[in-house]
């Protein structure tokens, strides 16, 4: 059976009395040390490594990312805001998003870095600004993901340029004197890192067509082992002949590329949980019958598993300390009046059931879902059920536990309804 990652019971227990549950847990801690993980990443003339804001996207995460040197990545111009308003200097947040912001001009003059992730996005840059500096995102013409849905390259990507299409990206450039100083690829979250090795020299090729690149970023989608029956990528292992690359580039050409990566699941994933209360446990009948732990959380709180049959592992917490029960297979399930608000899906399958072996579980015990920092409290079914959105917490370096994001009111869910 799984453990606790960061948390202890004891812990546990005051955070459900003091904050309620569901409540978002994440240690700062594990943050630091997988910051200091990143930011050690083999490279040859220089790293920047920007945080995938996506992943968790609240002001006081991205305030200790910052204070350990990271940058940041944003997928929106609403992202830059965010990471605005957070105090992140505008010179240290990049975008690239599939949705060109209305409100470019003032971000970009304010002093964002861009990369352009279509050719229709490169003919806008061009248009507002002209014998500009921007990043061209390319297609490679090769993914690879955790599952379909988390692979983003190849010919079933919508993300970035089509590699074959760099020939109509260099008549926009020189139509309005554009200097491309980064190449951008990303293939998928929890990539195989034999293939992102693959994609890594491909993109090298790729920065010899512009002759002005200094910066090549590989993206991120690093595999995050939340389960105990994970591997986990080795940073030091992939990182090992790309740093080589770039010295073989430089030996060849002169050119000492800077190298940028963008996690998100690498840093969060494991440096965060959901804490939450088992309210009800019930069975059905008949030779196949199951026994259930309903949650007051569920897809309100972590969508992954419904959307990707996503693994978590997930720790019962007794209420008050007793004696251990005989074990039990148990499907843990959310709140929602929805059947696909599943935790314990299979393993390739969204829509099948795969029961995890509890401790005996009684109403009242809590129930941690762990490796829940990463694309939970940032992407959820919002206001489902009209459940509000959970608060978060955030465990200090020296053990103090503090709010982060208050727990959502009904009254704020009703304030931007309208009746005329």
């Amino acid at each position: 059976m799984e453990t606790l990652k960061f948390l202890t019971p004891e812990l546990a227990r005051q955070i459900a009395a003091d904050y309620g549950t569901p409540v978002y847990v994440y240690d700062e801690a594990s943050l630091k040390r997988h910051a200091e993980a990143a930011l050690a990443f083999p490279n040859a003339f220089g790293l920047t490594v920007r945080f995938a804001m996506k992943a968790s996207p609240n002001a006081a995460i991205l305030r200790v990312f910052h204070r350990l040197g990271l940058h940041i990545d944003a997928s929106s111009g609403f992202e830059v805001r965010r990471a605005l308003h957070a105090g992140i200097p505008a010179e240290h947040i990049s975008l690239s998003t599939q949705e060109f912001p209305e409100d470019f001009a003032p971000l970009y003059k304010h002093g964002i870095r861009f990369n352009a992730c279509s050719l229709a996005q490169l003919e806008r840059f061009g248009q507002l600004f002209p014998g500009c500096r921007c990043g061209l995102r390319v297609n490679p013409g090769l993914g690879s993901g955790g599952t379909g849905k988390t692979n983003v390259g190849g010919p079933n990507s919508s993300f970035g340029i089509w590699h074959e299409w760099l020939g109509e990206a260099e008549k926009i450039i020189a139509k309005y004197g554009l200097s491309v100083i980064r190449i951008h690829t990303h293939i998928g979250s929890g990539s195989d890192p034999e293939v992102w090795e693959r994609v890594a020299l491909m993109s090298l090729e790729t920065v010899k067509r512009f002759p002005d690149v200094v910066t090549l970023n590989l993206g991120g989608g690093y595999k995050v082992a939340r389960m105990a029956t994970e591997k986990a990528t080795d940073l030091q292992v992939i990182g090992a002949p790309v740093k080589a690359a770039f010295e073989k580039l430089a030996e060849e050409t002169g050119r000492k590329l800077k190298l940028e990566i963008e996690p998100g699941t690498f840093l969060m994933a494991n440096a965060g949980a959901l804490l939450a209360t088992v309210r009800d446990v019930v069975r059905t009948g008949g030779p196949d019958g199951m026994n259930f732990l309903k949650l007051d959380s569920g897809m309100t709180e972590i969508l992954r598993p419904s959307l990707y049959a996503a693994q978590h592992p997930i720790v019962i917490v007794p209420a008050q300390e007793r004696a251990a029960g005989p074990e039990q297979d148990y499907l843990v399930v959310g709140h929602c009046c929805e059947s696909g608000d599943i935790l314990t899906t299979g393993s390739d399958d969204p829509e099948a059931l795969q029961p995890r072996t509890l401790p005996e579980t009684l109403p009242g015990d809590l129930c941690v879902v762990e490796g829940a920092g990463a694309y939970c409290a940032a992407m959820t079914a919002k206001n489902y059920n009209s459940f509000p959105e959970a608060p978060e917490v955030l465990v200090g370096l020296k053990g103090t536990v503090r709010l982060i994001r208050q727990r959502q009111t009904l009254d704020q869910i009703f304030q931007n309804e309208v009746d005329e």
